[in-house]
C-alpha cells in the first residue's frame, strides 16, 4: 500500500501538537475512478500491532506502520465504514475498542458558540463538561473544554493510562476543544491535560464537571445527573407562585464538614468513608445521613430553611469552602451527586428550603483548578492589581470577559437547575464591588471614569439576579455586603443590583457590641439598639448571627455576653428576642441555638453533649419555641421591609435600658407591643402606650422559668387603661422581666368579655 501521508503530518499528531487530529486520524472516504474505498489511520502509542474490524463482519483487516512504528494506516476497499473498531496488541494483551476518530458529529452547534461567546447560553453546562451520551447507536462520553490559548489539548484517564496522546481533542469555534470517548462509562475519573504555546503541560480538572474525587485526589468525575427521581414537586410548584419578601424566613447556616461526625468503625450503608485529617477516627456523614439526622433536628427547631456553607468541591477542608476548585461539583467529601439530591429532596419533603453559599468573587491558584487554566490568564485578570486577592491568596474573576460572565452565571442557574436549591447566599460581594478593596494606594486600577467601582462585576450581578428570578420565580438571592453600596437589594429596572436580600452587617455590629458591655454600661450605648430602624428599610435586610462571628478569636456567642452564668444566658435570649422582634428575615449559625461555649472549629463537632445541661437544652427549646411565634404571627414577618411594619412605642428610655415598639402586619390591623429591659433589673408598674383598648394577652416571655429564666411575667396578659399621652390614649402596666423580651397582643375575644362583664 502506498501511504496517502507525509510524514510532517504524522509528526504533528505523535508530538501532539495538532489541533484537529480528525483530519489526520480516523476514517477518511477516497473516491477514484468512481470506486468507493476507506482509509483508516491510527495512533496508538503502544501498539505492537493493529486491526480494523467491521463488527458486521469476521475479517480483520491489519493495518501498517507508517512513518513512525505507532501510526497505522490501512485501506479498506468497502462502500460503506462505520462504528468500526480498532484491534490492538500491546505485548501479551489484545484490546477491541471503538475509534474515537471515527465519531465526528459535535454536540456543540454554531449557535451553541455563537451564544457562549456573547455570554449569553445560559445552559452551557449542559455542553460543556463530561456528558454520557449515546452517538450512531454507540454509547461513551463526550468531552468540551473552553481553552483558547492552548496549542493542544488531550483527555486523560485511567482508560489511557493518565498519556495525553490518546485521545487529542479537536479545537472547534471560540476555542472549545471536542472529542467523544466511545465506551467510556459514569464514574471514569479523567482530566484535561493542556499544552500552552511553547509545550508547558497543565493537567486540570475540568471546570464543568459534575464530580470530583475526594481530596487531596483532583481528578474529575464522569458523573450522570439524570439518575434521581425527584420527589418534591409540591414543593417546586409552591415556591413559583410565593414572594420571599412576606414570608417567614428564618435560616439555620451550617458547615455540614463539622456539624457532626460519624467514626470510622461506623461505615456509612453507601458510599465512602472519608476520614478527617485533623480529627482521626472520625469521618464526615454521608449527604444521606445528613437528610437523617439534620432535616429532623432543623424541623425540630423551626426553621424554614437551612443554608450551607459552601458544598461546591474545594481542595482545603479548613477553607470551609470558600475557595472552590469545582464551581459544578457538589463535594464528594459527603457522597455523589445523585446523594446531595437527596438531601435536598428530603428537606424539600420535610418543608425546609435550602440556600447554598456561592462564591462568584475569587477562586484558589491549586495547580488542577482555574488558575491560568489554558496557560494563560483566562479566568482571571492578567494584571495583578485587578486578579489578585493577596489577603486571601486567591484569584479575582475576570467579569468583563463573556464567557467567564456565562460560567458564573450558567454554575448559578446550575444549581437551581439540577439539584433544586431554594437560594444563593453571594458570599464576599463588597470585594467584588470595588477595585480598591483591601489593597494599598498603587495596588489597584482605577476605572474608565477614574472610580474604584468595579463597573463589570456590578453588570455581572444585576445580569445575574435578573436571570435567575426570571428562571425561577420565589427563589432567594442574598447579599453578603458590607458597605454602604446604595440599593443592594433593589431591583435591577430601578439601578439596584437586584438581590433580594442583604445581609445587615450595621445591626449585628451594633447588637453584639452592645450585648458585649456590662448593663450598668448599656445607658451610654442605647444608640446601637435604635439605630438600626433609621436604615432599616433602606433595604431588604436580614440579620445575621453568622459563622464569621464565632471564629478567628472572636469566641461564640455566649460567651460575648456579660454577667454570670445566668446572665449569660439571659442576655443571649435577650439577643434572640430583640432579633425575632425587630424588622428583617433572620440567619443562625449552628451551635448558637443551644449555647455553645467553645469557638467554632471546623475540625470538631459542635458539642453536643451540652444539651444534657439544663441551661443549654431550655435555651434550645427557646429557639424552637422562638421560631414558632415568629411563623405563626404575620406581624413579625409580613411587612418587614417598610415603616408600614414598625412603629416606636418608645425608643428613648436609655436611662433605663428600655425599648417599646408594635410591629404591624400587612394588609391586617393585627399587631404585636414588643418590650425590652435590657438590664437585670426588675422593672415593675412600667407603662407601656398601646394604640387600642382591650386586653393584651402575654404571648411570649424570654424569662419563662422553661428557658431558665426567673419566671417573672404578667399573668397572662394585662388589660389597658386610659392614658393622657399625646401618642397614645390607652396604656398597659407592665412587669418587665431582667433581660427580657416580653410580646404582647390584643386579644380580642377575652376585651369583649371583659366590656360585656364591665356593662
Amino acid at each position: 500500500m502506498t501511504t496517502t501521508i507525509a510524514p510532517e503530518q504524522v509528526q504533528r499528531i505523535v508530538s501532539n501538537q495538532h489541533n484537529n487530529p480528525f483530519e489526520i486520524l480516523g476514517s477518511h472516504c477516497i473516491e477514484q475512478d468512481g470506486k468507493t474505498s476507506w482509509l483508516v489511520r491510527a495512533y496508538l502509542p503502544n501498539a505492537d500491532a493493529a486491526w480494523v474490524i467491521r463488527p458486521e463482519e469476521r475479517e480483520q483487516y491489519r493495518m501498517q506502520s507508517v512513518h513512525h512504528p505507532n501510526f497505522f494506516e490501512c485501506e479498506l476497499d468497502v462502500p460503506e465504514l462505520k462504528n468500526y473498531q480498532l484491534k490492538v496488541k500491546e505485548g501479551d494483551r489484545e484490546r477491541v475498542f471503538y475509534d474515537p476518530y471515527a465519531f465526528r458529529s459535535p454536540k456543540l452547534t454554531d449557535f451553541d458558540i455563537h451564544l457562549f461567546a456573547e455570554g449569553k447560553h445560559h445552559r452551557i453546562y449542559e455542553k460543556l463538561g463530561a456528558h454520557p451520551t449515546e452517538i450512531n447507536g454507540v454509547k461513551g462520553v463526550y468531552f468540551a473544554v473552553w481553552a483558547p490559548n492552548a496549542r493542544n489539548v488531550s483527555v486523560i484517564g485511567n482508560f489511557n493510562y493518565w498519556d495525553g496522546r490518546h485521545h487529542q481533542m479537536k479545537r472547534g469555534g471560540n476555542g472549545i476543544w471536542e472529542l467523544f470517548i466511545p465506551e467510556l462509562e459514569v464514574g471514569e475519573l479523567y482530566k484535561y491535560e493542556i499544552k500552552n504555546n511553547v509545550g508547558h503541560i497543565y493537567e486540570k480538572s475540568d471546570p464543568y464537571g459534575f464530580g470530583q474525587e475526594v481530596r487531596p485526589s483532583t481528578a474529575s468525575i464522569v458523573a450522570d445527573l439524570s439518575t434521581h427521581t425527584w420527589g418534591d414537586g409540591d414543593w417546586m410548584e409552591k415556591r413559583r407562585h410565593t414572594e420571599p419578601q412576606d414570608q417567614p424566613i428564618s435560616i439555620y447556616e451550617v458547615h455540614l464538614g463539622s456539624w457532626l461526625h460519624a467514626g470510622v468503625d461506623e461505615p456509612p450503608e453507601t458510599g465512602q468513608v472519608v476520614e478527617i485529617s485533623e480529627k482521626p477516627g472520625a469521618r464526615f456523614l454521608t449527604y444521606r445521613e445528613l437528610a437523617d439526622r439534620l432535616i429532623p433536628y432543623v424541623k425540630e427547631l423551626g426553621f424554614t430553611h437551612i443554608e450551607l456553607m459552601p458544598v461546591a468541591e474545594h481542595p482545603f477542608d479548613g477553607s470551609w469552602g470558600y475557595q472552590v476548585a469545582g464551581y459544578f461539583a457538589p463535594t464528594s467529601r459527603f457522597g455523589t451527586p445523585a446523594d446531595f439530591m437527596y438531601f435536598v429532596d428530603q428537606c424539600h419533603q420535610n418543608d425546609i428550603g435550602i440556600i447554598v453559599d456561592w462564591v462568584p468573587g475569587h477562586f484558589p491558584k491549586d495547580a488542577h483548578g482555574l488558575a491560568r487554566f489554558d496557560g494563560t490568564e483566562l479566568y482571571e485578570h492578567a494584571d495583578p492589581r485587578k486578579g489578585e486577592h493577596k489577603g486571601w491568596g486567591t484569584l479575582v474573576f475576570n467579569y468583563s470577559r463573556h464567557e467567564v460572565q456565562n460560567f458564573l452565571i450558567s454554575n448559578a442557574l446550575f444549581w437551581f437547575d439540577k439539584y433544586h436549591i431554594d437560594g444563593v447566599r453571594v458570599d464576599a460581594v463588597a470585594s467584588m464591588l470595588y477595585l480598591d478593596y483591601d489593597r494599598k494606594p498603587g495596588e489597584w486600577v482605577p476605572n474608565h471614569h477614574g472610580g474604584n467601582e468595579n463597573i463589570e462585576a456590578v453588570d455581572f450581578m444585576r445580569h445575574l439576579n435578573t436571570l435567575i428570578f426570571g428562571y425561577y420565580p420565589g427563589i432567594l438571592s442574598i447579599a453578603e455586603e458590607s458597605t454602604a453600596w446604595p440599593m443592594v437589594s433593589r431591583p435591577t429596572y430601578l439601578g439596584g443590583l437586584g438581590f433580594s436580600f442583604k445581609w445587615n452587617m450595621g445591626w449585628m455590629h451594633d447588637m453584639l457590641n452592645y450585648f458585649s458591655q456590662d448593663p450598668v454600661h448599656r445607658p451610654y450605648h442605647h444608640n446601637n439598639v435604635t439605630f438600626s430602624i433609621m436604615y432599616a428599610f433602606s433595604e431588604n435586610f436580614m440579620l445575621a448571627l453568622s459563622h464569621d462571628e464565632v471564629v478567628h478569636g472572636k469566641g461564640s456567642l455566649i460567651n460575648k455576653m456579660p454577667g454570670d452564668h445566668w446572665q449569660k444566658f439571659a442576655n443571649l435570649r435577650s439577643l434572640f428576642g430583640y432579633m425575632f422582634t425587630h424588622p428583617g428575615k433572620k440567619t443562625l449559625f449552628m451551635g448558637m441555638e443551644f449555647g455553645q461555649w467553645r469557638e467554632w472549629n471546623v475540625w470538631n463537632d459542635l458539642d453536643w453533649w451540652l444539651l444534657e445541661s439544663e441551661p443549654h437544652h431550655r435555651l434550645k427549646q427557646y429557639i424552637s419555641d422562638l421560631n414558632a411565634l415568629y411563623r405563626s404571627e404575620p406581624a413579625l414577618y409580613s411587612e418587614d421591609f417598610s415603616f408600614d411594619g414598625f412603629e416606636w412605642i418608645s425608643c428613648d428610655d436609655a436611662h433605663q435600658s428600655v425599648v417599646s415598639f408594635m410591629r404591624k402586619a400587612k394588609h391586617s390591623d393585627e399587631f404585636l407591643v414588643i418590650v425590652c429591659n435590657f438590664t437585670p433589673i426588675p422593672r415593675h408598674n412600667y407603662w407601656v402606650g398601646v394604640p387600642q383598648p382591650g386586653f393584651y394577652a402575654e404571648i411570649f416571655n424570654s424569662d419563662a422559668e422553661k428557658y431558665g429564666g426567673s419566671n417573672l411575667g404578667n399573668f397572662g396578659g394585662k388589660q389597658s387603661f386610659e392614658w393622657g399621652n399625646n401618642r397614645f390614649s390607652q396604656a398597659i402596666e407592665l412587669s418587665l422581666p431582667p433581660l427580657g423580651v416580653i410580646v404582647l397582643k390584643l386579644d380580642e375575644r377575652k376585651t369583649l368579655t371583659l366590656e360585656a362583664e364591665t356593662k
